[in-house]
C-alpha cells in the first residue's frame, strides 16, 4: 500500500515540493579565482596546524617558566583558531570551500612538525616561534597576489600578520639575550 503526501499549493501556483526543486541562482559581485582560493586554503591549513601545535605544546611543555609559557600558548591557540575561522568564513563569502580536515592539514601544512613528546620550555619557545613565523611567511608570500585580486581579503591578512608577528616577538623574547641575540635590534 502506498501513501501520498498531500501537497499544498501556494499563491504562486507552486506546490511545496516544486518549490524545493527550484534552482537557486545568485550572482555575486565577486568570486575568488583558483589562485586566490589556493592561497587562502594554504593560510587556513597553516593556521589550523598552528592551533594544533599550540595545543600539543600546551599539554607537553615542561621546565622553567612553565606556567607563563603554558598561558601564552593558550593565547596563541585562541588567535590561530579565531583567524582560521575568519579565513574559512572569508573563503565561503568568496564561494570557496575551505578544507581543514585532519588529513588535509597533515598533508598540506607548510609548518615544521612539533614533537609528540615532552618538550623543554626553551625548545618549545623556539618551535612555536618557528610555527608563528611560518604562518607569517605564508601570509606574506601570498599577500601581493591576494591584494591584487581582492584588497578586502588583503586587509584580513594585515590583521593576521600584525597579531601573529606580535605573538612571535613576545614568545621569542623568552629565549633572547639583550643586545646579543639574533636577530639584532636595528638602531635608528
Amino acid at each position: 500500500m502506498t501513501t501520498t503526501t498531500p501537497s499544498t499549493t501556494q499563491s504562486d501556483g507552486q506546490t511545496g515540493s516544486e518549490r524545493h526543486k527550484a534552482v537557486h541562482s545568485s550572482h555575486p559581485a565577486f568570486k575568488a579565482s583558483p589562485q586566490l582560493a589556493a592561497h587562502l586554503q594554504q593560510l587556513l591549513v597553516d593556521l589550523t596546524d598552528l592551533h594544533l601545535q599550540g595545543k600539543q605544546a600546551h599539554w607537553n611543555v615542561v621546565g622553567r617558566n612553565f606556567r607563563d609559557l603554558h598561558l601564552q600558548l593558550d593565547e596563541i591557540v585562541d588567535a590561530a583558531r579565531a583567524f582560521g575561522d575568519d579565513v574559512a568564513e572569508r573563503m565561503r563569502a568568496l564561494y570557496v570551500t575551505p578544507d581543514a580536515r585532519a588529513a588535509t592539514v597533515g598533508h598540506q601544512s607548510s609548518l615544521p612538525a612539533f614533537p609528540a613528546t615532552e618538550v623543554d620550555t626553551g625548545q618549545t619557545v623556539d618551535l612555536i616561534v618557528s610555527a608563528l613565523y611560518g604562518v607569517a611567511a605564508t601570509a606574506r608570500r601570498i599577500h601581493d597576489e591576494v591584494d591584487a585580486e581582492d584588497p578586502t581579503t588583503a586587509d584580513l591578512l594585515h590583521t593576521i600578520l600584525e597579531r601573529i608577528e606580535q605573538l612571535a616577538w613576545m614568545v621569542d623574547a623568552e629565549n633572547r639575550t639583550a643586545n646579543q641575540s639574533v636577530p639584532q635590534n636595528l638602531q635608528p
